[in-house]
């Protein structure tokens, strides 16, 4: 499994910064939403360059699970599009999509730690 860091770290920025709450950027709505939409499919497009298979080993089970977390994520991300173009409660949309990015920053820092175990594991770990 490997995920893009440097990738989904900024795909994740650009969302976060694109949600500023609308209006304050001086943008129209329509605006905001679509350019929210845009950074959302660049996050989609990370998480799904990030796929890989479960490994075999003592990892197969921490691997399998990442990827039906990075199922689940996905699914949250195709949920919401649609919101965020026609919801009337933008703050609402708003929010779960902030609540979204802390989830995925969970996801990929338990990627990491999976990726730093594989590694551990090849060269021996520290005995």
């Amino acid at each position: 499994m490997t995920v893009t860091m440097t990738g989904m770290s900024a795909a994740t920025a650009a969302l976060h910064e694109a949600l500023d709450a609308p209006g304050r950027s001086g943008a129209s709505l329509g605006s905001w939403r679509w350019t929210v939409r845009q950074r959302m499919a660049a996050v989609r497009d990370e998480l799904v360059a990030g796929a890989g298979d479960a490994d075999d080993g003592w990892l197969a089970a921490r691997s399998g699970s990442m990827l039906r977390e990075r199922t689940a994520l996905l699914g949250r991300l195709s949920v919401l599009g649609p919101q965020v173009l026609e919801h009337p409660d933008v703050e609402l949309v708003r929010s779960e999509l902030l609540r979204l990015l802390t989830d995925l920053a969970h996801h990929v820092q338990r990627v990491n730690d999976l990726v730093y175990d594989e590694v551990e594991l090849e060269l021996g770990g520290s005995e």
